[in-house]
């Protein structure tokens, strides 16, 4: 079949509404991002809820962590080779799943299923990404890239004093009938509104690279996730860093020698995308650490010295407006771009990031100054997330648009991951008691502001050294255009 065409924008189908399709995709991150931080107000009661041991418990948190880093590289890679439309259905049936096992559940075991299944969402990032740079017409299409791109923090942040207001109201059981319901208009909206988008690839998939891809990296997260639980020189932590080195070793020689990889380690090493995938990672450790520290600051007790005695709700309402403020900046991020280029968005929100956190030095004294901490802290990362797209999508040929996007927010996730151990670890070293338990003290904060500020300014010394790629990914994307018309000549 000669039906493919020679260049990309002829390989482009038509939206009818463009704006609608964006609306509808942004929704989607939104909505899948609220999965992170849906269970945060259960925290404290999981144990009981579940009929388990604190440790145990906690699965239920890193189980949605596991499959999402696992799945968003390979669902990225199956919707470049299959088209992104049906990841995206397939995705949102298996959260809608997921969120019905866990409604359902009375014990940990199901739980804990149901959770790992909701990690299946957050693919939808990515993929959605691929619908937008195929879909919308060119003029729009940055400003939607950073804006789907920017939903995983947007959900995030309104996610907290929303999932603790249904807690507080409800049965805990209702959290994820919500978040069935949510599933279901998802899968309703990509059949009917998302439009076809042909298979950018016509590889064929790699299942062993999935497969060996998926223990790596499940290794390394668990070390990363679990090493304070287990300890930190423990055999098993250590055993699990072991195994990863030893099958990411293994990973890339199968990559390598393989002729149609899950991950192309050939792009991926390129300076454009492994230097946007580094910062990458520190943007997603920035963003994490005040998730950490600021509902710490607004929950703890007042004779603590610091405090701010708030309850769940009112602490996640006065973090609520980061979250649009990381809306907002997404678009004007965008215009900046096209302006001035991705590269100087990711670093101005670098930099922002890295002054916001050494301004919170002086920004804990009251809910005002955290809000206005938590909002110039999302704005820098509106910046830094609407950029990422366009440094990746300019990098690489149309037929890794979804892949090349998942590997990215994997760094974004790999981020989270190491915050949580690295702060988690200061905050549990440097403690005080107060009303008979021991909490982290107000230098432990400091010192964990000061870890986030130097990330997010090595990220920024990074994204200077990230090469202009425009005129090479034309002829790249040209190059792979040809290709599929070879491919598809020859069926």
């Amino acid at each position: 079949m000669l039906a493919a065409v020679v260049s990309t924008e002829q390989r482009r189908p038509s939206s009818a509404h463009p704006g609608v399709l964006i609306a509808v995709l942004c929704a989607a991150g939104i909505s899948v991002s609220l999965m992170q931080t849906l269970i945060i107000p259960l925290i404290p009661e999981l144990p009981k809820l579940l009929h388990a041991s604190g440790s145990n418990a906690s699965w239920a948190i890193t189980a949605t962590l596991l499959t999402a880093a696992v799945t968003t590289p390979v669902f990225g890679r199956l919707g470049d080779l299959y088209g992104p439309k049906p990841m995206l259905i397939l995705c949102a049936s298996i959260l809608v799943a997921g969120s019905v096992v866990s409604a359902l559940s009375t014990s940990l075991i199901p739980f804990v299923i149901g959770r790992g299944l909701q990690g299946l969402g957050i693919p939808i990032i990515p993929l959605g990404i691929s619908v937008l740079r195929a879909s919308v017409p060119a003029s729009r299409v940055g400003s939607a890239m950073g804006l789907m791109s920017s939903s995983l923090g947007v959900g995030g942040a309104l996610g907290l004093p929303l999932s603790a207001a249904i807690a507080q109201q409800f049965s805990w059981h209702v959290l994820f009938w919500c978040a069935a319901g949510l599933g279901v208009v998802l899968l309703v909206l990509f059949v009917v509104l998302v439009p076809e988008v042909p298979a950018s690839s016509n590889d064929r998939i790699d299942p062993l690279g999935a497969l060996l891809l998926a223990i790596g990296l499940v290794t390394l997260l668990l070390g990363i996730t679990k090493g304070r639980d287990w300890g930190w020189m423990s055999g098993v932590t250590v055993g699990m860093f072991g195994a990863s080195v030893v099958v990411f070793a293994v990973f890339v020689m199968w990559q390598l020698h393989f002729d149609s990889p899950i991950v192309d380690l050939r792009t991926s090493i390129r300076p454009p995308v492994l230097l946007t995938n580094i910062a990458s990672v520190g943007v997603g450790f920035a963003m994490f650490a005040l998730t950490l520290i600021a509902p710490q600051v607004l929950e703890l007790p007042t004779d603590t010295g610091y405090g701010l005695g708030m309850s769940m709700l009112e602490a996640g309402l006065w973090m609520a407006p980061g979250g649009l403020a990381m809306m907002v900046m997404a678009p004007i991020a965008a215009r900046v771009a096209g302006a001035r280029g991705p590269r100087f968005t990711l670093f101005a929100g670098c930099v922002i990031i890295a002054a916001s956190y050494l301004s919170g030095l002086w920004l804990l004294g009251s809910g005002p100054q955290v809000l206005a901490l938590n909002v110039l802290i999302s704005v820098g990362v509106g910046f830094a997330y609407a950029s990422m797209p366009a440094l990746i999508n300019a990098a690489v040929p149309m037929s890794e648009t979804a892949a090349a996007n998942g590997l990215n927010a994997l760094a974004r996730s790999l981020g989270t991951s190491i915050s949580s151990a690295v702060l988690g670890a200061i905050l549990a070293a440097m403690t005080m008691t107060a009303g008979g338990h021991e909490v982290p003290s107000l230098d432990g904060f400091r010192v964990a502001l000061i870890v986030a500020a130097s990330v997010s300014a090595l990220s920024a010394v990074l994204t200077l050294l990230i090469p202009a790629v425009r005129q090479e990914t034309e002829v790249t994307d040209r190059s792979a255009s040809s290709r599929l018309v070879s491919g598809n000549a020859r069926r």
